[in-house]
């Protein structure tokens, strides 16, 4: 085929025509990128990832398919540079480019941009070779090129850079700060930021300890150690994230929080930064507020037809406040995006009231609170009962005040949403009395409480049989969830899980609905238990039971069900 002239009208329609049939974009969102394009003198490629229409690893997932050049295979990446002596390494870098094999006169390269061939063009030239592509996009190749060639070439420098920050004052903060622009502290903490994304990470925590500073990923919930570096990058590193997040570097005794906004890899990311003083300099917590990872639908979320059927039917009440309850990181705002994302019509005014907003909804009026200037939580919901809303969403009831504004809406003809921390649903009905809210007025606005966490799901390439499922069917006869078909699975640990056995994520919930009896016993100021119970006699599955029916379809453990449940 000739190849394509990456800025020709051409390539711009066939390429186009293409992301269509691949379902990669919307005829509405292409035609916005080729205009930009057309306006900007920019290649269209590189525009659909500039304005986050499509990533890098989907860019090149689908110029691959439409070039016909196949992408890098794991087993094609060298052990060691090649052709060192034929090469050089700045034409390599500079052109992205890595050399994979060589058998006899022909060279297997695996190249970023399929779409500039002059650089293939020079190297067949200069070495006489017939280059055989592979495709990589830019993530891959950063990393292979750190470790094939960037640790050795770049090590002077992050060594000088950690004496400097070592040797800087604490008060010296225009030291601090231009160490912290040099582009040694510059590419490690952008190279921090990739990796946790790439790694699905919800969370980086930098931590100094006296002998390095500890970089960790929280990947489906569990803390995985990444990489130590040098003590002395502790300043340096903070000072960075700081100067980032827009934060004051020379405040290192008081917490800060801020947020920074990235494009990484064509998709837009937002990260809320926490920076907290320990004995050995500033811990540093980033959570990673990716909108392209979240899907905001209930069966991908992992609930159960049962129990999105319900809840769908309480979501549709006209009034009244619904609870989603469970700890911090169980999916609680999640759930509630996705409520409001099916609900969201243009015949209906949803405001919500958050902190942080962690995610921006199309159609859904969001209000970040600010405590410092006086919008905190109750302010801001009186303002906007004045906006005529029909939907509010509130991000956590954390103290009476809110509480009794959430009641009061809700009987006031407003559908209210809102979180609260408790270990079970019954349990957040016992919370609100304890806020001081009445009874009656429980009983008479609370429509529904859903209770969820969060388990780790199997990795479906490396899940082995139990091996005593024997044991394990005859232990809990007589279960609902203890079907004959059992398919009852244990972690094992390959390349695409980084050898936990686990790969994302599933929610395990249970709905208490409010009926006249649960009514009466919250006006009689029944207990947890009897509330429960209750419960369960009119046919709610508990989180418990909801988690082991997912271990004996296979999807996840008996052992991770206990873990989040706290039941052995």
């Amino acid at each position: 085929m000739a190849w394509p002239d990456a800025r020709s009208t051409d390539f711009v329609e066939s390429f186009g025509e293409f992301l269509l049939q691949e379902k990669a974009t919307d005829s509405l969102a292409l035609q916005r990128s080729q205009r930009a394009a057309t306006q900007s003198g920019e290649r269209f490629d590189h525009v659909l990832t500039k304005l986050g229409l499509v990533s890098e690893a989907d860019l090149c997932d689908h110029l691959g398919k439409f070039l016909n050049i196949a992408k890098i295979d794991s087993s094609e990446t060298p052990l060691e540079p090649l052709l060192r002596d034929e090469i050089p390494e700045k034409f390599i870098h500079a052109n992205r480019m890595l050399p994979l094999s060589v058998d006899g006169q022909r060279l297997k390269l695996a190249i970023v941009d399929p779409l500039d061939m002059e650089p293939v063009r020079a190297l067949a030239y200069s070495t006489g070779y017939e280059i055989e592509l592979r495709l990589l996009f830019p993530a891959q190749f950063e990393k292979l090129w750190s470790s094939l060639y960037g640790e050795r070439q770049s090590g002077f420098s992050f060594v000088e850079t950690d004496q400097r920050a070592q040797n800087a004052s604490e008060f010296d903060l225009q030291r601090l700060r231009d160490i912290a622009n040099e582009a040694p502290v510059v590419r490690r903490v952008n190279q921090i930021i990739v990796e946790a994304i790439e790694a699905r990470a919800s969370d980086i925590h930098i931590e100094p300890s006296l002998e390095a500073v500890h970089v960790r990923h929280r990947i489906d919930g569990a803390l995985r150690s990444v990489q130590s570096m040098p003590p002395g990058l502790k300043a340096a590193i903070a000072s960075r994230i700081k100067i980032m997040a827009r934060l004051d570097i020379a405040e290192r005794r008081l917490p800060q929080d801020g947020r920074i906004k990235l494009a990484i890899r064509g998709v837009d990311i937002d990260f809320r930064v926490s920076t907290l003083p320990t004995a050995h300099g500033e811990s540093i917590v980033l959570r990673i507020l990716d909108r392209s990872q979240i899907a905001l639908d209930f069966d991908k979320l992992g609930f159960e037809q049962v129990t999105t059927s319900e809840f769908r039917h309480v979501m549709r009440n006209p009034n009244g406040i619904v609870l989603v309850t469970g700890p911090t990181g169980s999916g609680k705002t999640t759930t509630l995006y996705t409520a409001l994302k099916e609900l969201t019509t243009p015949d209906v005014k949803v405001f919500t009231v958050e902190d942080p907003i962690e995610y921006q909804l199309t159609g859904v009026n969001q209000v970040q609170v600010q405590p410092a200037i006086g919008l905190d939580f109750p302010n801001t919901l009186r303002a906007i009962l004045r906006q005529d809303p029909d939907i509010i969403m509130i991000g956590e009831i954390r103290d009476s005040e809110t509480a009794r504004i959430a009641i009061q809406s809700s009987l006031t003809g407003h559908l209210v949403f809102s979180t609260l921390h408790t270990n079970s649903a019954a349990s957040s009905i016992t919370r609100l009395i304890d806020m001081g809210v009445e009874n009656y007025l429980i009983a008479s606005s609370v429509k529904a409480v859903l209770a969820q966490r969060l388990v780790r799901r199997l990795c479906t390439f490396c899940a082995i049989p139990m091996d005593n499922r024997t044991v394990v069917r005859a232990q809990f006869s007589g279960e609902p969830f203890a079907t004959p078909d059992d398919r009852l699975s244990s972690p094992s640990g390959c390349s695409h899980c980084n050898n936990t056995g686990y790969s994302g994520r599933s929610t395990i919930a249970e709905l208490l609905i409010m009926n006249k009896r649960i009514q009466r016993l919250v006006c009689e100021s029944a207990s947890d238990d009897q509330l429960e119970a209750a419960a369960r006699d009119s046919g709610m599955t508990t989180m418990y039971q909801c988690g082991m029916a997912k271990a004996w379809r296979g999807e996840t453990t008996i052992e991770e069900v206990a873990r989040v449940t706290r039941m052995d």
